[in-house]
C-alpha cells in the first residue's frame, strides 16, 4: 500500500491516546487540538477517566470519539471497582470505553472468571462501545491469544485490543494475526484494535496491510478497526506533508 493512502486511513483509524501519569488539563486541551488534522479528524481519543468531561467538552462540536480506559493497566478482577470505574466514566460522557482483560486469571487457566468479567463490563456500558484490552504481551502464546479472544467475542465484546502500552511487549503482527484469524472465523461483527508502541506509518502500516489480507480491504474502517497511539499522529502528517 502507498504511503500517503496509508497515512490518510490511518488518520481516520487513530485513537490518538494520552495515558500518561503526569497529563494535564492542557495535555488533554493540545491532544484534541491535534485530533482535528487538516487531513480529517481522528477515530476518538482515549484519555484518562478524569479528563472525559474535558475532552467532550472540547469535541462537543465534532464526530470525534472519546475513550478511556477502566481496570487500567493492571488486568485485575474486582467487579465492584469496573462497576465504580464504567459508571463514573459514563457519567462523565465516554463513548467508549477500554477494559484491561483479567489476563492472570486467564493465565491461571480460570477461563469463567474472564467471561464473566468481560460479560460484566458488556452489560455495564449500556451499549456503549466496548474495547477489551487482551495484554498479549503478557499471554504471549498465538493459541492463548486466540483462545482469549473467543472468550471476549462469546462475551460481548465490541473491539479486542491488543495491549495497554504499559508491559514490555505490546502488540506484535503474531498477536494480531491471532485476534484478526479468530474474528474472521465468527459470524460476529468483533472489531481490532493495535496499540503499543505504534509510533511511525511503517509500525502502523503492518497491521493495516494483515487486517486487509486476513478481512478484507472493505472492512477496514473506523467501526471495525483502530490503532491506538500517542505519537503516530505527527509522523502520518509528516509523511503527508513529505509526499512519499
Amino acid at each position: 500500500m502507498d504511503d500517503i493512502i496509508a497515512a490518510h486511513t490511518l488518520i481516520h483509524l487513530l485513537d490518538l491516546t494520552a495515558l500518561n501519569d503526569d497529563d494535564s488539563e492542557y495535555t488533554i486541551e493540545d491532544l484534541c487540538e491535534k485530533a482535528r488534522t487538516p487531513y480529517g479528524n481522528v477515530a476518538a481519543v482515549c484519555v484518562w477517566p478524569k479528563f472525559v468531561n474535558l475532552a467532550q467538552n472540547l469535541l462537543r462540536k465534532s464526530d470525534i470519539k472519546v475513550a478511556t480506559v477502566v481496570n487500567f493497566p493492571k488486568g485485575e478482577n474486582n467487579l465492584n471497582n469496573l462497576k465504580k470505574e464504567i459508571y463514573q466514566s459514563l457519567d462523565a460522557g465516554a463513548n467508549e470505553i477500554d477494559a484491561v482483560f483479567p489476563y492472570h486469571e486467564f493465565l491461571n487457566k480460570n477461563y469463567a472468571t474472564c467471561e464473566n468479567f468481560v460479560t460484566a463490563a458488556r452489560e455495564l456500558c449500556e451499549g456503549k462501545t466496548l474495547k477489551i484490552i487482551l495484554e498479549t504481551g503478557e499471554i504471549q502464546n498465538s493459541l492463548k491469544i486466540a483462545q482469549a479472544s473467543q472468550i471476549c467475542i462469546d462475551a460481548g465484546a465490541d473491539f479486542i485490543k491488543t495491549s495497554t502500552g504499559k508491559t514490555k511487549v505490546s502488540v506484535t503482527p503474531e498477536a494480531a494475526n491471532a485476534i484478526l484469524e479468530t474474528i474472521a472465523s465468527n459470524k460476529n461483527n468483533v472489531g481490532f484494535k493495535a496499540s503499543g508502541g505504534i509510533r511511525t506509518i511503517d509500525d502502523a502500516k503492518k497491521y493495516l496491510v494483515l487486517a486487509a489480507k486476513i478481512m478484507g480491504q472493505k472492512w477496514i474502517t473506523p467501526s471495525n478497526m483502530r490503532i491506538g497511539a500517542s505519537s503516530l499522529l505527527n509522523n502520518l502528517i509528516a509523511t503527508i506533508k513529505r509526499g512519499y
